[in-house]
């Protein structure tokens, strides 16, 4: 049996991500085919906000300026293989 600490009591991050919002754009990517083969032809997620709307079908805005961006890259290139 293996046991799960949390590293800081003051960690307040959302479901593992930093934020809500970066949280939410996260899943987004993730779990919606369109939103996921499009990133898959991207360089990073700056290069992904040029193919997308303003805002999440949640409506939280792809650059909100809370969206960890390297967070994100690094979930893009995670989910590309790389």
């Amino acid at each position: 049996m293996t046991a799960t600490y949390q590293r800081n009591i003051l960690d307040v991050s959302y479901n593992g991500w930093e934020n809500y919002e970066t949280w939410n754009v996260a899943l987004w990517i993730g779990n919606d085919y369109g939103f996921y083969k499009t990133v898959l032809e991207c360089d990073d997620y700056q290069d992904f906000l040029n193919y997308v709307s303003d805002a999440t079908p949640d409506g939280v805005f792809w650059n909100d300026p809370k969206v960890n961006v390297l967070e994100v890259n690094e979930m893009i290139q995670e989910l590309k293989g790389e």
